[in-house]
């Protein structure tokens, strides 16, 4: 009788103990989910090697050094079905991240930075060129590519801010207001590249407004030199080259050979802004992005269709009257952004393949780890704090907060 009750109760005891193991399971199921949903990219322990770890966003995992040699180390060694799977997430990845609403986020700080940014960069020019040539330049290479209706609605700002004087303190005082202002987008432009590496932003205002502002600067300088090598074509070329002691031929070298070489510049200016905006450690920073070069030809085939459209099927000025330019401005600097997203989502894509490929767990999200976790962590902990005020709340039945800390 003893040893039946025995092995009833160490038969409770297995049960019990199984009942434990069940509901800790389901515990850690539960736990282990909202710790996803806060804490990105976690790396399994065989899959961490390749480099020195680095801290993940706000865990105590360990992300894979960005520079891993596991990884391909160009597109060329890239596997076909890798590149299957990159360009397939890539369409979905810019669905899934609702990049059509970014886009149209961007294009309202765009349209805020836009005339700052304008205002900098042609105080810029103007310290060594003639600001009102190199807007009519600006406006006829905008009409090459399709962009007329744009043009008739940028037009006579562009040119006022170009006919303005400005010199000395006055001159140093309105380019950093329009440096700070034109920022915003680059500020915007950051939040939407979170969004596509799927990590929270975690560097302080005090370290993200600086380096948000040094590129904006390093892009107004970069478009800068664009716009004054787009000016120095044909006679005025030829008088550069007259003065500076250069023959003929080196000027039509120069004619020839610019439009690569601006193109280049273009390229690297969004390959920057991919690079230093989202808060995480990238790999090492290529001259030549590939979804950058992406994000150009897209603009400009799309820019084109675009012109095309509007210019022998759109009915703009029936809809809209006399705002049909503003509105197709607005149109134009959206498919804009559409277009530098898409580029962002293929270079977010080709860097998990590349994971993939090095057989580092990406599949659930890029394994690159954070910049800085400080803002995160503070997030976290706040967060927290309103879920024991809520659940202290809960419950108190609705009592007052003293009574609910209580």
């Amino acid at each position: 009788m003893t040893g039946v009750t025995g092995g009833a109760t160490g038969g409770d005891g297995r049960r019990k103990g199984a009942a434990g193991l069940v509901a800790g399971a389901a515990l850690g199921y539960v736990a282990g989910s909202r710790t996803r949903r806060v804490e990105l990219h976690d790396v399994p322990a065989d899959d961490r090697d390749g480099g020195e770890p680095r801290k993940g966003p706000g865990r105590e995992g360990v992300a894979p050094d960005p520079d891993s040699d596991l990884k391909p180390d160009s597109p060329g060694d890239v596997t076909a079905p890798s590149w299957k799977y990159v360009l397939r997430k890539t369409g979905r990845e810019f669905g899934k991240d609702q990049c059509t609403d970014l886009a149209a986020a961007l294009t309202y700080y765009g349209v805020l930075a836009l005339f700052p940014a304008a205002l900098a960069l042609l105080s810029l020019v103007g310290l060594v060129g003639d600001p009102r040539e190199t807007v009519t330049t600006l406006l006829q290479i905008l009409l090459d590519v399709g962009a007329g209706t744009a043009v008739e609605t940028i037009e006579p700002t562009l040119m006022s801010l170009a006919q303005a004087e400005g010199s000395g303190f006055a001159l140093v005082a309105g380019l950093l207001a329009a440096l700070w202002s034109a920022s915003g987008y680059v500020n915007s432009f950051s939040r939407a590249m979170n969004r596509i590496y799927e990590i929270r932003e975690g560097r302080p205002v005090w370290k993200l407004r600086p380096v948000m502002l040094l590129v904006t600067l390093v892009m107004v300088l970069l478009a800068a030199l664009v716009m004054v090598a787009l000016v120095l074509t044909g006679p005025a070329a030829e008088a550069v080259g007259e003065a500076i002691g250069l023959g003929s031929s080196v000027v039509t070298v120069w004619s020839i050979a610019k439009w690569p070489v601006l193109l280049l510049v273009v390229v690297l200016i969004v390959a920057i802004l991919y690079w230093a905006t989202p808060n995480v450690e990238q790999p090492k920073f290529r001259w030549i992005s590939l979804g950058a070069v992406l994000a150009i030809v897209t603009w400009i085939v799309a820019s084109a269709a675009f012109g095309f459209y509007v210019a022998n099927f759109g009915s703009y000025n029936k809809t809209y009257g006399s705002l049909a330019g503003a509105v197709v401005f607005l149109l134009w600097l959206w498919i804009t952004n559409l277009a530098l997203l898409f580029g962002a989502e293929l270079d977010a894509e080709l860097e998990r393949g590349r994971e993939l490929q090095a057989g580092i767990a990406a599949e659930e999200s890029v394994q690159l780890p954070a910049r800085d976790t400080t803002g995160i962590e503070k997030a976290d902990e706040k967060h927290e704090e309103d879920v024991a005020r809520g659940r202290r709340l809960r419950l108190s039945r609705g009592a007052t907060q003293e009574t609910a800390d209580d």
